[in-house]
């Protein structure tokens, strides 16, 4: 992956895509224009990870169904959502669809820039606790499955006793579990045990 920051415009007006693609080009970023949500949408899956400005209101498709679709579809770029309408109640909607920032039309170079950092602060974020959570199910990859079931149970807060009750075993048995589980993440406190049991998704 490359360094540069990539910005996806998604508006049908030429003139915005013109003059936003203009102002985020000096302002050091790579930009990618898309006349509809539509001409997006086709192209999503190959298209280079980066940040979306999107129109609210474009024909065909409007921004928030585009947005829509890109949650379905499993896309994780961050969405920064553009109108020229003061609409509140579109806006509740695309940040409940998980959009990072709502900017009205016409837009100051200050406010759109601070929105796009945010959304590549979020992808920082998101690219390292997927590392993370990779790198724990690989460690954990190295443990018995009763190894695990011990795990799981500390992971959620039981008691060794709790835990040899539900797994039909007794106390002594979970506390060898617990000791050589330990050893092969290899780790010296439970704290850190657990740690790499939450970045792989146990305990919930």
């Amino acid at each position: 992956m490359t360094d540069r920051k990539l910005i996806h415009i998604v508006d049908d007006e030429e003139a915005i895509r013109r003059s936003a693609s203009f102002m985020l080009k000096t302002s050091g970023y790579a930009v990618e224009t898309w006349s509809s949500g539509v001409a997006f949408l086709k192209e999503v899956r190959h298209a280079e990870h980066g940040c979306v400005l999107l129109d609210v209101r474009m024909p065909e498709i409007d921004g928030l169904e585009v947005q829509k679709s890109l949650v379905e579809r499993g896309v994780t770029m961050p969405v920064i959502i553009l109108t020229g309408h003061g609409d509140v109640s579109i806006a509740v909607r695309a940040m409940k669809m998980g959009a990072v920032e709502f900017i009205e039309k016409p837009f100051e170079k200050a406010v759109l820039v601070g929105a796009i950092e945010a959304a590549f602060e979020r992808i920082a974020a998101a690219d390292g606790a997927s590392a993370r959570a990779a790198d724990a199910r690989m460690i954990l990859g190295a443990l018995t499955p009763r190894e695990r079931d011990v795990l799981e149970g500390l992971a959620q807060g039981l008691p060794n006793k709790t835990i040899a009750y539900d797994l039909g075993i007794s106390p002594r048995t979970v506390e060898v579990h617990r000791a050589n589980l330990m050893t092969k993440l290899d780790v010296r406190s439970l704290s850190d045990a657990l740690r790499i049991a939450f970045a792989a998704g146990m305990g919930v």
